[in-house]
């Protein structure tokens, strides 16, 4: 696996990125520039992670493909259409969004009809009508799995692949995002087991993080997400299982604030994967 985290410093240029990517112990990395960036900055910050041994693992795309507002789904659809295309000209690993929500004020909140039929098939068509405006060749179209709507299971992913019928789409792999339940947090090296079992040969790229779970004087279970090492899901299960798909699958730390928490939550993956035989 290639672990990953956030680049903090301005960089100049992309050697200048590509040396500040390895300075931090990382394999992986976020796409460095955005869909407007020219054909000839594309092809430098290409060559430059290719010299450096770099994979850029992800660009984002996050917004609404199936919004209710007119005018955000059709800013949603080509926005992924776009990012989708950098990241084929790119080389990274994929694109990634989330399917988004029938809420039509944020792309990724609850709403009571995220998970009927109609917004599957909703979810179907975006993810068809992004991957055919591309047609992608070395690079694929992902959902980052959810608690709020599909997919938001191993089962309901194969499910959209199936449906959707398009060799560029793919898995990124986010199994915290799918841990809702004291049941799921404590037996999370089950879970992560059977989700690797059954997704394996689609996962592309996977974002790592931690839970910690607290229960209110009323038993009511509250679940919050903090940096790898800080919690309680069991992190030597994920890396033991993905650690057995591709060498070369990124492993990304995401949403901590400072390049120090992103350095021990690292150390402590490296520890990990060390631990169990994996290369990071």
């Amino acid at each position: 696996m290639r672990l990953g985290g956030r680049v903090f410093k301005k960089c100049q240029g992309p050697e200048d990125w590509a040396a500040e990517v390895r300075r931090l112990g990382h394999r992986a990395a976020d796409c460095p520039v955005g869909p407007d960036a020219d054909d000839a900055t594309v092809a430098a910050y290409a060559k430059a992670a290719r010299a450096a041994d770099v994979v850029i693992a992800e660009v984002g795309a996050w917004s609404n493909p199936i919004s209710p507002d007119e005018s955000v789904l059709a800013a949603a659809l080509d926005k992924c259409t776009k990012a989708l295309a950098l990241a084929e000209r790119i080389g990274a690993v994929c694109c990634v969004n989330i399917a988004g929500s029938r809420d039509a004020k944020v792309h990724n909140g609850p709403h009571p009809l995220n998970f009927t039929d109609e917004t599957f098939d909703m979810i179907v068509e975006s993810i068809r009508r992004i991957v055919d405006a591309v047609k992608p060749t070395r690079t694929f179209y992902t959902l980052e799995t959810k608690p709020i709507i599909f997919p938001d299971s191993a089962e309901t992913y194969l499910d959209l692949i199936k449906a959707v019928d398009r060799k560029g789409f793919a898995v990124h792999l986010d199994p915290i995002n799918m841990v809702s339940s004291p049941r799921r947090f404590y037996g999370f090296a089950a879970f992560i087991a059977e989700t690797v079992r059954l997704l394996g040969p689609h996962i592309k790229s996977c974002h790592v993080k931690d839970l910690s779970l607290k229960a209110t004087s009323r038993e009511i279970v509250h679940l919050d997400e903090c940096a790898p090492g800080t919690g309680g899901l069991d992190l030597a299960a994920y890396v033991r299982a993905v650690g057995k798909l591709s060498g070369d699958l990124p492993f990304v730390m995401e949403h901590l604030d400072t390049p120090e928490q992103y350095a021990a939550a690292g150390q402590h993956l490296r520890n990990l994967a060390k631990n169990e035989g994996v290369p990071l």
